[in-house]
């Protein structure tokens, strides 16, 4: 279905060092019926070779294509994305770019009448679209009003309405919960297994996905040659893989499980060596909780670029909510909610696609008023504090890390920070170099990929390091090691006395880093506790080695790591 023909990209060098390969060597089919999955560290060019299929690369973004690339036959150099728009659906990171009408059925329409589809069968297959992804509540709203992850399900569900022969996809459940990214995979599934359609998914969040993976497709470095084979067989030399492969292969487990239920198989021994070691210390030493309460464009930049000193001794809380209450015209996104953290404490916001989460971090840095209640940080009410004073206080890195963004390249833009923060020039530099090793001083942000994107944005706001940090999904687009890379440096920042809070729907990232993790269903905290009583309580949050250690109180591979290699276990 997709033949790749000694396939390479190259684009010229911005500093005019002549052409930079961004794909090389790439000569592998992807058969009709399959579900092939692609991996990679970030930026080696996954994005790129998605783009060759759909001819989004060359024919809209530059560069030079070498070799040939033909999908059921059509040659993508000859063919324009407009001319394989009835065989390939391509859904890319950024769903706010895939969106060309208002409202959430028209969206799913629109592609369909580009095609001349008629009435009756357009109308079937919006209701049968809205019902496999659980949007049939959200068929009128304007696409502007939902959450990120209700836009990346409309984006999902305006390609899969033209019923395309192949679906490409850049990391279509980095912005999902488990919930909604179990119903998108189960969808994929049943297109692949009973309608036969090819789908070549990108993904970064492989707990998710590679026990679905009829093969997988690894770039190891850009301009690498891939490595093609079965799914465990490519886990087992690939430098990103889930958890439950990392306790695989800790454990010398062979061959290497791909999902939660095949490790169960594997590890009764390594659950009794366990079960007699002392349990592990639970996530960080934060202040604790406090005691449960009865229920009672330039802005933006300013808002989200935050500066400041850690608090004095006795000082308020980092952020206080009580009995908040806020809408969005008549949908109410919170109600009645109660928060406290104070410094040192690093909580993770976890529910549904659409409960609130987002909405409370931005009511934090003033972006929505209250309806109801009140909310503080550092003893301010950030809606009605200057944003000179509230950038001593709170720090925000947005889901769309573009709202940043907007110099020409990394080094202005980490300069930039550096002058806002009243930081050592440097500073920003490093941050980025701690992240995401090989990005450029000359690149400009347009040409990162999504996870390099976000992890710049993060870089600018942790310049400033502010009292309270607030980041709102982001590990989304980052691979295993940038992620463990953000854990270090976000550890080090609540150790040193900054609070921090992130809305994300990552379990395994709340099981290695929060002290506390607070769920929000429909607008209300239903749960505020410790993380390890808190995610292991919940199937949908629980991440991948509690369920297979259960009931065993370890949540990631390094508590097990650290565990086996401690001398009451080596003794």
């Amino acid at each position: 279905m997709i033949r790749f023909e000694q396939v390479s990209v190259t684009y010229q060098d911005t500093d005019g060092g002549g052409a930079v390969r961004a794909l090389g060597g790439v000569d592998l089919t992807v058969p009709e019926g399959e579900l092939c999955l692609l991996v990679g560290p970030s930026g080696v060019g996954k994005s790129t070779l998605l783009g060759t299929v759909s001819g989004l690369v060359p024919h809209f973004t530059g560069g030079t294509l070498h070799g040939r690339v033909t999908v059921a036959g059509r040659d993508t150099r000859t063919h324009k994305p407009r001319e394989l728009s009835d065989v390939v659906g391509t859904v890319g990171q950024d769903p706010l770019a895939h969106f060309v009408t208002d409202t959430v059925e028209d969206e799913l329409a629109y592609g369909m009448e580009s095609l001349g589809l008629a009435p009756d069968v357009m109308r079937r297959r919006v209701e049968e679209t809205l019902d496999l992804l659980g949007l049939a509540e959200l068929r009128e709203r304007p696409i502007a009003t939902l959450s990120g992850g209700q836009q990346q399900r409309v984006a999902i569900g305006s390609v899969l309405t033209t019923h395309p022969r192949v679906l490409v996809l850049d990391e279509p459940t980095s912005a999902l919960d488990p919930g909604a990214a179990e119903e998108v995979l189960a969808v994929l599934q049943r297109l692949v297994h009973d309608l036969g359609t090819t789908v070549l998914m990108a993904e970064h969040r492989l707990e998710r996905v590679v026990q679905y993976a009829d093969q997988v497709i690894l770039l190891p470095a850009p301009g690498a040659a891939p490595v093609v084979g079965d799914p465990a067989e490519i886990m087992a030399v690939s430098p990103v893989h889930p958890p439950v492969v990392a306790l695989g292969r800790l454990a010398g487990w062979s061959p290497l499980p791909l999902s939660v239920r095949d490790a169960r198989r594997k590890a009764a021994p390594l659950r009794e060596r366990l079960a007699a070691l002392p349990a592990p210390a639970r996530t960080g030493t934060a202040a604790p909780a406090p005691e449960p309460r009865p229920r009672a464009g330039g802005l933006l930049r300013r808002a989200v670029r935050a500066g400041g000193a850690g608090s004095p001794a006795g000082a308020p809380p980092a952020a206080e909510v009580r009995g908040l209450t806020v809408r969005h015209g008549r949908v109410v996104a919170l109600r009645e909610a109660e928060l406290t953290v104070r410094a040192g404490e690093t909580v993770a916001l976890m529910g549904r696609n659409g409960a609130g989460k987002s909405t409370l971090l931005r009511t934090l840095v003033g972006m929505h008023a209250p309806a109801a209640g009140s909310a503080r940080v550092g003893g301010v009410p950030p809606r009605s504090t200057a944003p000179a004073e509230l950038l001593r206080h709170v720090g925000l890195v947005p889901q769309d890390p573009r709202d940043l963004l907007y110099a020409d390249t990394v080094a202005q833009e980490c300069a930039q920070a550096d002058k806002d923060a009243s930081a050592a020039p440097g500073t920003c530099r490093a941050l980025v170099s701690g992240l995401l090793p090989d990005v450029r001083d000359t690149t400009h942000p347009r040409d990162l990929s999504e996870g390099q994107r976000l992890a710049l944005a993060l870089a600018l706001v942790l310049t400033a390091r502010p009292p309270l940090i607030l980041l709102d999904e982001p590990t989304r687009g980052l691979d295993y090691a940038a992620k463990a890379r953000l854990v270090e440096i976000l550890r080090g920042l609540a150790a040193g006395g900054h609070a921090i809070v992130l809305a994300t729907h990552d379990v395994e990232l709340a099981a290695e880093l929060a002290h506390r993790v607070v769920v929000i269903a429909d607008g209300e905290i239903v749960a505020d506790g410790p993380t390890a009583e808190v995610v292991v309580a919940s199937p949908a949050f629980a991440p991948q080695v509690a369920k297979v250690l259960a009931p065993l109180p370890w949540l990631t591979v390094p508590q097990v790591r650290a565990t086996l290699e401690a001398p009451e276990a080596t003794a």
